[in-house]
């Protein structure tokens, strides 16, 4: 009866749209038309290519079901952190949504809401041992990268994050240069922060380096490994300068407002997960 009631168009969708569809087609079009816009869209874009790769991205969306993204979950978390996946997991379930919703597909359920995520790994506490922070300065010195060390000095003044750094612009400091503008933020709210005389002074070292050639987000991960093996500092990622930061703001006794100014959180529980004065 529904199929006679499709070849009269008397349904609202045809579902046999559904038989033609892959689920390969979708990400495509999600990719191409909601993720480019995004912030982080050559990131997110660049997992949803890798995605369309696999067996499961030929299934069309009539065959599909929540069983074939709970098996490419368990594999992925062979490969990659529960965090990881969830973050790879999370823009497939907005498809399905944006599908449904937007793009009047007669989707009924979203097979990724049955999925049961990972849970995601523990909050990091890793900060800066006695006498590191001269030994990772001294290893960014001999760097061929001169960008290294004034980006490390500035991302523990500051808490600022790689990414906002990365961005940093000359017109963004206040006429007097004790203040930055952080315009473009993960929370999308734009912020203020004030500068150190050292915090300023490895700002202007970066803006002039940064007029010549600007490095990318993988050119920057590179010369920060290459640092950090140098200056033998095992399981030190550079967020966790962040980290670092925001517990010496705590340890000279700022309010939480105060480090949520310069931090950029909104959520005063988050702010409390990166700090651990010792």
């Amino acid at each position: 009866e529904k199929e006679v009631d499709a070849d009269r168009r008397l349904l609202k969708h045809d579902a046999r749209i559904l038989d033609r569809t892959t689920v390969g087609d979708l990400v495509v079009r999600y990719r191409d038309a909601i993720s480019v816009a995004k912030r982080d869209a050559k990131i997110e874009m660049d997992r949803l290519s890798r995605f369309l790769k696999l067996p499961v991205a030929k299934t069309t969306l009539s065959g599909i079901d929540g069983s074939a993204f709970a098996e490419y979950r368990d594999q992925r978390l062979t490969e990659v952190s529960p965090s990881t996946v969830n973050r790879e997991l999370a823009p497939l379930q907005h498809m399905f949504e944006i599908a449904r919703e937007e793009w009047g597909l007669p989707i009924m359920d979203n097979p990724l809401k049955s999925v049961r995520r990972p849970r995601n790994n523990p909050a990091r506490d890793r900060r800066l041992h006695t006498g590191e922070e001269g030994i990772l300065l001294s290893a960014a010195r001999h760097s061929n990268a001169g960008y290294i060390e004034p980006a490390i000095i500035l991302a523990i003044e500051t808490s600022m994050r790689r990414s906002e750094i990365l961005e940093m612009d000359a017109a963004h400091l206040s006429a007097d240069h004790k203040r930055l503008r952080i315009p473009q933020t993960k929370t999308h709210q734009p912020r203020t922060i004030e500068l150190s005389g050292r915090a300023l002074e490895a700002a202007l070292k970066l803006l002039e380096l940064f007029d010549v050639a600007r490095p990318s987000r993988n050119a920057f991960r590179l010369c920060w490994e290459r640092t950090r093996t140098r200056a033998e500092s095992e399981d030190l990622h550079f967020h966790d300068l962040r980290h670092e930061a925001i517990s010496r703001f705590f340890e000279r006794g700022m309010t939480m407002p105060e480090i949520a100014a310069i931090s950029g959180h909104a959520d005063f529980r988050m702010l409390a997960r990166y700090a651990h004065p010792s």
